[in-house]
C-alpha cells in the first residue's frame, strides 16, 4: 500500500476509535495529517469510502492476531484467547463509533461485518469440531449457534455501555461472561483446561505487573 495512505487510514482509524465518525471531518484529518485536502481525495472517494477502508483495516488488524495463534492448544484455550484478544482491543473503544456506526452507516457496517464473519467462522467452527471430537467440548453443541450465541454476548459487552455501567474491570466482566460462557460448552476435561490455563494466565500478569512496578520503583 502507498506509504502516504496508509498513514491517512491509520490516523483516521485511530481517530475514528477515539472519537466516533460524526466528529471526523476533512478538514479535522487533513490538519492532524498535514496534509491537502487534494492529497485526500486523492486516495479516497469520500468520507465513507475512507470509513470503509479504515474499518475494514481494523478488523484486519484483529484477523491478523487470530493467524498467529499456535493451532495445536486444546479448543477452550482457543476460543478463550481469540474472544479476549477482541475483548482487549476493543473493549476501551469509544462507544461512540460503534454507535455511529450502527446508526449513521448500516449498511456499511453489515458488508464489513459480513466479509470478515465470513473469513472468521469456518475457522472458529473447525476449532468446536476439534473440541468436541477430543473431548474437550460436549458433543451436543452445535456449532454456529454457539458462536452467534458468543457474538451477541461479545457485542453487547464491548460495543455498547451496559457493563461499564456495573464499575466493574474488565477482566471481572471476561471472567463473568465469555470465560463462563465458553466453560457451559466443555466437557468436565475442557474445564479443568480452560480454568487452568485462565489460572495460569492471571499468575504471569501478576508476575508482570510486579516486575513492571519494581522497575518503576527502581
Amino acid at each position: 500500500m502507498d506509504e502516504v495512505k496508509s498513514e491517512i487510514l491509520q490516523t483516521s482509524l485511530r481517530y475514528f476509535l477515539q472519537h466516533g465518525v460524526r466528529k471526523m471531518s476533512n478538514d479535522k484529518l487533513v490538519a492532524l495529517l498535514g496534509i491537502s485536502t487534494k492529497t485526500l481525495y486523492k486516495y479516497f472517494i469520500d468520507k465513507e469510502d475512507l470509513l470503509q477502508q479504515a474499518l475494514t483495516l481494523f478488523h484486519a488488524q484483529q484477523h491478523e492476531q487470530f493467524e498467529h495463534l499456535a493451532r495445536e492448544k486444546q479448543a477452550p484455550i482457543l476460543l478463550f484467547y481469540i474472544w479476549r484478544r477482541g475483548f482487549e482491543i476493543e473493549f476501551n473503544v469509544n462507544k461512540v463509533f460503534f454507535h455511529d456506526l450502527h446508526y449513521y452507516y448500516p449498511e456499511l457496517e453489515r458488508k464489513v461485518e459480513a466479509r470478515l464473519e465470513k473469513k472468521l467462522w469456518v475457522e472458529f467452527i473447525q476449532i468446536i469440531n476439534r473440541g468436541k471430537k477430543e473431548g474437550d467440548l460436549r458433543k451436543d453443541i452445535v456449532p454456529e449457534v454457539v458462536l452467534k450465541g458468543m457474538s451477541v454476548l461479545y457485542t453487547s459487552i464491548v460495543r455498547k455501555g451496559e457493563f461499564k455501567k456495573l464499575g466493574s474491570s474488565s477482566t471481572t466482566i471476561l471472567s463473568n461472561t465469555i470465560a463462563a460462557y465458553i466453560r457451559g460448552i466443555c466437557t468436565e476435561k475442557g474445564a479443568e483446561i480452560l480454568d487452568g490455563h485462565i489460572k495460569r494466565s492471571k499468575v504471569l500478569e501478576n508476575e508482570n505487573g510486579s516486575k513492571r512496578n519494581s522497575f518503576t520503583d527502581a
